[in-house]
């Protein structure tokens, strides 16, 4: 009998883009139309010097390559993509439909974006466009029609960049073309509109339509907007969004089939966008990540967004698109990064699962409304501490070159949602302090803390392989989504849930039969009033912690309380009753947390169960240190991240990438340091 061998799985493309690159990609924006040709013979031997194998070109020049209606020059791109070939450096080229020039504008005036009070935008900054219009459309796909026509075959073009940031500034236009383009996708996903006003309510304050042709936008009115449409609305704006994705990207395939494709997401950035649906149609995920300046702890903040970058990917590599060198020019307080800082970010995503580390961007603006947006080559040219890092990381990337195509594996997913983002946080919920994201920090930073690495995922995405489910707020939850959790935990899973969730159906309509709908029989209880405290009102539970912002009048219907409400005063409104919750369901567990917990609560939480659940941290580290294991068939890799003021010792078997003194039993880390240690047999892992 003869034996056919199985075709081996195909190689994922940035997998292949790191082999055709030789090492990880390592790069950033590259914008030479900023700057007099001279300089870009300075920067591609600077871009050699720093170890820099991949650009993005393109992002904002549109203006250039179409300089006026019908006219195309390409004199500039041509020029650029020949010289960065010749000294090695690939191109990430973007479709520059991001920034509309000042012609575009002129002449279609009533393309310009209109915000919810009627006030059409002028030109002057970027995005400036509604992207449910015609004109728009017509203009960007003939911009991309002739981008790839023209570098289909550039022996320097390795990956398209479609857009940039969709949704940033224009996610959400009023006008009445996106009125019209709304009313369209409402029939389509209604069919009638008996339909409509039965999910919106709208018989409720007397809002039930009779024509299609009354339905408006939900902009600015006398008092609370009607919450199923404005949910429906931000829906509707996400998908016009990703119409245009979807529409350049089936340009670029077929004029320039062969040539992987990405957009860069924002990630928890940006509330506007659902970045899972646009992540579908990429061949690649990629992320733009910038620390909250405000944040001590931002470096959490980071991990969180690259773990989501991941969990879009699927557990695939993922290319980290953007990240800053130093300061940003956005934020309230542009805090810069302290030495050490960058390197550490980088590598930090690194291990997480990215295989690539670019910036915005490669060289400093001089002008424009970036100029203090830090960058690889700062304005104090290569006499500089940014610069110098540049090159170090440089270096270590080229070093750590055999970590590509290896992975993050997770035995836990903690489910993120921006439909459920968008709901929680409309106008006329019970409590307005609570916000989606403080709450998905906060149950993110618990397993953070205890290094058991968690995909960040779906509400819809395939749960059957992870030991544990996290959900720290589901009050938006559809019928299926529901059903999944409940056959996970029927199956054996381990589920635990935060407060106010399983409240609404994808309709923003409450389910009856009291709280918390959806997930009453899986949690084993029933709840019977919400009670969100007042600002800077606390409980105490019974173990002596404290909680705020919200607690629950619980009923147990065969969940056992873990911990209680308080007795007394000091309990708040639901005095003794149960505050933290475990049901044992089918052959599985749930877990319920009716308050929002402090941060040892729920890592005490997430200990218990982890025991249950079988999870184990990444390696045994000192407090400070974050450890994140890649693997694959060669190897395991263990990255340790140092984020304390002193020097950490780990035990560890292995030989040290970054570090030749690294290795045998013991790693030492220095303050703010990273090593990254080839593990002679891998240790625990999450």
């Amino acid at each position: 009998m003869t034996h056919t061998p199985a075709h081996p799985p195909p190689v994922h493309p940035l997998t292949a883009l790191s082999h055709k690159l030789g090492s990880i990609a390592y790069g950033g924006d590259y914008n030479p139309e900023q700057w007099p040709r001279h300089v870009w013979q300075e920067d591609v031997r600077l871009m050699r010097e720093a170890g820099v194998n991949l650009v993005t070109v393109g992002v904002f020049a549109w203006s250039r390559i179409q300089p006026r209606p019908g006219t195309y020059d390409f004199g500039l791109l041509d020029e650029v993509l020949d010289l960065l070939h010749a000294h090695g450096i690939a191109v990430d080229l973007a479709t520059a439909t991001a920034a509309p020039p000042p012609w575009f504008t002129h002449l279609h005036p009533d393309a310009r974006p209109v915000t919810a009070s009627g006030t059409r935008l002028a030109h002057g900054s970027r995005q400036v466009f509604c992207p449910s219009h015609p004109a728009y459309a017509e203009a960007a796909d003939a911009l991309v029609t002739a981008l790839a026509e023209r570098y289909a075959d550039h022996p320097a073009l390795v990956l398209w960049h479609v857009h940039n940031e969709f949704g940033n500034h224009n996610a959400l236009c009023y006008c009445d073309v996106s009125a019209a383009a709304f009313r369209t996708w409402l029939g389509e996903r209604y069919t009638t509109l008996d339909t409509l006003n039965e999910v919106w309510g709208t018989d409720f304050w007397g809002q039930r339509y009779g024509d299609w042709d009354e339905i408006e936008p939900p902009r600015d009115t006398t008092a609370f907007r009607n919450p199923g449409q404005d949910l429906d609305f931000r829906r509707f704006s996400s998908d016009a969004l990703l119409a245009r994705h979807r529409a350049e990207a089936a340009l670029l395939r077929r004029l320039a089939p062969g040539i992987p494709l990405t957009t860069n997401h924002l990630g928890t950035l940006e509330k506007k966008v659902d970045a899972h649906s646009f992540a579908a149609e990429c061949d690649l995920v990629s992320l733009d990540h910038y620390l909250p300046a405000a944040d001590p702890d931002g470096h959490i903040d980071l991990a969180l967004n690259a773990d989501l970058a991941r969990g879009m990917a699927a557990g695939r590599p993922w290319l980290l698109m953007e990240h800053s060198t130093s300061a940003v020019n956005w934020q309230p307080v542009n805090v810069a990064k302290q030495p050490g800082q960058m390197r550490r970010n980088s590598l930090t995503h690194l291990a997480r699962g990215a295989d690539g580390v670019l910036f915005f961007q490669w060289r400093q603006s001089r002008a424009g409304a970036e100029k203090w947006h830090s960058a690889m080559l700062p304005h104090g040219g290569t006499d500089t501490r940014i610069w110098k890092e540049v090159r170090g990381l440089g270096a270590d990337l080229a070093a750590l070159g055999e970590v590509t195509g290896t992975r993050v594996a997770a035995d836990v997913a903690l489910l993120f949602d921006w439909h459920n983002w968008w709901a929680l946080e409309m106008e006329a919920r019970p409590s307005g302090p609570m916000r989606y994201l403080d709450t998905v920090r906060d149950w993110y930073e618990a397993l953070w803390r205890l290094n058991i690495t968690c995909d960040v995922v779906a509400p819809g995405a395939d749960l059957t392989s992870y030991k544990a489910v996290v959900a720290p707020n589901l009050y938006l939850l559809s019928d299926e989504h529901a059903d999944a959790l409940t056959r996970y935990v029927r199956d054996g899973g381990h589920l635990a849930v935060g407060c106010f969730s399983g409240v609404v159906d994808a309709g923003d309509r409450i389910r009856l039969g009291g709280y918390p709908g959806a997930l009453r029989e899986v949690l084993g209880l029933r709840v019977d009033e919400y009670l969100p405290l007042r600002p800077g009102d606390t409980v105490s539970l019974s173990d002596g912690s404290t909680a705020g912002q919200w607690a629950e009048r619980v009923e147990p219907r065969g969940c056992t309380p873990v911990l209680r409400f308080a007795n007394g005063p000091d309990g708040g409104p639901a005095p003794g009753g149960p505050a933290l919750t475990r049901h044992a369901y089918g052959a599985g567990t749930s877990w319920y947390v009716a308050t929002r917990a402090s941060g040892a609560t729920l890592r005490e939480l997430v200990l218990r169960l982890g025991e249950e659940a079988g999870l184990r941290p990444v390696a045994d580290v000192p407090d400070g240190v974050e450890a994140v294991r890649r693997s694959g068939p060669d190897g395991s890799y263990l990255f340790l991240v140092n984020h304390g003021e002193v020097p950490a010792k780990v035990l560890v078997e292995g030989t040290g990438l970054l570090d030749a003194t690294a290795g045998g039993s013991f790693t030492e880390i220095p303050a703010g340091g990273v090593a990254v240690v080839l593990e002679t047999s891998a240790g625990p892992r999450s």
